[in-house]
């Protein structure tokens, strides 16, 4: 079972083969707009639905020095000590041999799965920009990530898919997947997930146009709730040309099909 984020249906296969079809996405529901989405990279949040959510160039350890958080050490204590109490309320015995360091190793693997949290866009890109001469679509096609789901802290993985159309700029390969780690890894929902390394993409290269496709499978649909373990969901982003121009969507979904 499939399940898609779009709102129009416009049903454009991502494979060659008998797999899901993608339908076409709207530029209204993917265009960023002066308040969504098109914050600049000095700007210190981006706000989605009205919460303040990600921070594209503020890191972790900038925030800390604000007062947002605790230091990194005195978080992994926190952490350890809210596992053990955890332990406790489902009837466990925290201090049994198979439990004894298991707050502490949580901890550690929480701190593992959120450290996007500790990096910023412009720390992971690192000047990794090169001018060309060309304005061919780029695309980098299945990047493994791996998320939280934020609404039960469990996990969320699959591939993220990211084209762009330079204009004058490209960006070194592997930061294209840098930067999606470093969204990928925060509590997050796919849909949003998608937006922020379209958005990233835009504020770091300024290109004509970005397109953006996730498909995952979250385990908070199959170890829970409705149990469904062959569910994936998948979510587009596409802004500028990519979003407007048909012929060039067309050419992305083909690129994509190979």
């Amino acid at each position: 079972m499939d399940s898609y984020i779009f709102p129009d249906q416009e049903n454009l296969p991502l494979r060659a083969t008998s797999g899901p079809k993608l339908p076409q996405v709207s530029e209204s529901a993917v265009e960023p707009t002066a308040d969504e989405g098109r914050t600049a990279l000095d700007s210190p949040k981006l706000t989605t639905n009205g919460t303040a959510h990600a921070i594209l160039a503020t890191s972790l350890t900038t925030r800390c020095q604000e007062g947002v958080c605790l230091d990194p050490q005195t978080r992994q204590r926190t952490i350890a000590a809210a596992m053990r109490t955890i332990l406790q309320c489902l009837g466990e015995d925290p201090d049994r041999e198979g439990l004894v360091q298991t707050p502490e190793r949580y901890a550690r693997a929480m701190l593992f799965f959120t450290q996007g949290y500790n990096r910023a866009v412009h720390e992971v890109v690192n000047n990794a920009i090169f001018t060309v001469d060309s304005s061919e679509l780029v695309l980098v096609r299945d990047i493994d990530i791996f998320s939280l789901c934020e609404h039960h802290l469990v996990p969320f993985h699959g591939k993220v898919h990211i084209g762009y159309v330079p204009n004058g700029r490209v960006l070194g390969l592997s930061k294209l997947a840098r930067v999606a780690d470093v969204f990928a890894r925060r509590l997050q929902i796919q849909e949003r997930l998608t937006k922020e390394i379209a958005h990233a993409i835009e504020q770091i290269l300024s290109p004509v146009g970005v397109a953006v496709v996730i498909e995952s499978a979250h385990m908070c649909m199959v170890m829970r709730g409705v149990q469904k373990t062959g569910a994936i969901t998948t979510t587009a982003c596409m802004t500028g040309i990519l979003g407007k121009d048909q012929e060039l969507k067309r050419h992305f979904w083909s690129l994509m099909r190979q």
